[in-house]
């Protein structure tokens, strides 16, 4: 068996771990934590956003390093510093100490878990790139599943900061052992070619033979720009939901349990659709998947504003698995589709960044409509208008070989 598959499932296992800097599990501590610490709702959503900003800036600095010294000891370096920021959350006894922890929980869980594992498994697949991404994407479906009702029976029965140094322990159990046992970097650095073929990689040998070094246009590159923002669009919107999800259900006459428990639905909604979407994008292409994508998140919005019972909440949590499943497809794949595998962490941290400045965007502005109407339903509605928006976009974006340019010295 082609050893891509290891590094697929330990890929999956670090995606896995993440959880605990996601916002499927912070949307379950959210209450409580308001609770004990006295913060407001909009102002834990501004942290919330600060701390996010955190992880853009730092996800861009670690993929670069992950170009530099491998995706193996990025891994094992945040995996350390990732269980220090649950120990921290747990500990936490002000304002300052609380956001420094946090900032650290997201920078690293929510940012730079994700960029490595996404790295290797680019570093490792081309041809199969999108089943092996839909492969290690499993593992981010059972944290979805497994996270958030293990947070809220923690939470119930221990407590939130005992609960966040339990999960703490676990995340480096699971995290730096198999980095250190499984990793490689490459599959050159043990002999092998992607996918498990005989030889490179048709698109690398022809820029191989063209002979300059090539270095790929990012932020002055409106193409990058128009597709960077348009991917932006999910992680704005789903973060936004997610992380209000229990205010909403209660709003709608629905428990704080259920709101917990529907993740589960979501997991498996996104697994099936995820694994499917894999299988298209090797065939299709990532923008007509994309475009899939936001017609499905356009549809989630929707039944977001219809909610008024658990018929119509399993509804929505459903359709916007669908709409995650296929997202964690396109994002995974499209970068390297369209600017291969060298200098690949920088392309993808940039665009990383940006999508995570979105996701950091998300729950301010639907808490302050919340504030303002009394309801989260205007909000919603307006945010209706970001997955057209983003086909549009989608449309007008022509990455590829003219974002990319000669390197050489003058």
């Amino acid at each position: 068996m082609f050893y891509g598959w290891a590094i697929v499932a330990a890929s999956g296992l670090v995606v896995f771990s993440s959880g605990p800097g996601q916002s499927y599990v912070f949307s379950i501590f959210i209450d409580s934590i308001i609770a004990d610490t006295g913060l407001s709702r909009p102002g834990i959503s501004a942290l919330y956003m600060a701390s996010t900003g955190v992880s853009a800036v730092l996800v861009a600095i670690v993929s670069r390093l992950a170009d530099r010294y491998g995706p193996r000891a990025m891994l094992v370096a945040i995996g350390l510093g990732f269980g220090g920021g649950c120990f921290g959350m747990a500990t936490a006894t002000n304002i300052v100490l609380f956001y420094i922890a946090f900032a650290s929980l997201r920078a690293l869980g929510q940012g730079s878990l994700t960029i490595n594992a996404v790295l290797l498994v680019n570093q490792w697949f081309v041809s199969r790139r999108g089943k092996a991404i839909a492969m290690m994407g499993l593992g981010a479906v059972l944290s979805n599943g497994a996270f958030p009702p293990v947070a809220r029976a923690l939470i119930d029965g221990i407590g939130w900061r005992e609960a966040y140094g339990v999960i703490g322990v676990a995340s480096i159990l699971l995290i730096v052992p198999v980095t250190l046992l499984v990793v490689r970097n490459r599959p050159e650095d043990v002999g092998l070619f992607p996918d498990g073929a005989d030889e490179p990689p048709a698109t690398e040998v022809r820029r191989a033979r063209a002979g300059a070094p090539r270095e790929v246009r990012v932020f002055s590159s409106m193409s990058f720009w128009l597709l960077a923002l348009s991917l932006g669009t999910p992680g704005l919107v789903s973060t936004a939901l997610v992380f209000h999800q229990t205010s909403i259900f209660e709003e709608s006459g629905l428990s704080a349990t259920l709101a917990a428990g529907v993740f589960i639905v979501f997991a498996a909604s996104s697994a099936v659709s995820s694994l499917v979407a894999g299988f298209a994008v090797d065939r299709t292409g990532p923008k007509q998947l994309y475009a899939f994508t936001m017609a499905t998140l356009l549809v989630s919005l929707v039944l977001a504003v219809a909610i008024n019972s658990v018929f119509m909440a399993v509804a929505y949590v459903l359709v916007m698995g669908v709409a995650g499943g296929c997202h964690h497809i396109v994002q995974g794949v499209i970068w390297a589709h369209y600017y291969g595998r060298h200098g690949l962490g920088r392309v993808q941290g940039s665009a990383m960044t940006i999508n995570f400045c979105a996701s950091a965007i998300g729950p301010l502005p639907l808490a302050l409509f919340r504030d303002l109407s009394g309801t989260y339903t205007l909000g919603m509605v307006v945010m209706m208008a970001l997955p057209v928006l983003s086909v549009v976009a989608l449309v007008l974006a022509r990455p590829g070989d003219a974002e990319v340019v000669d390197a050489t010295p003058v």
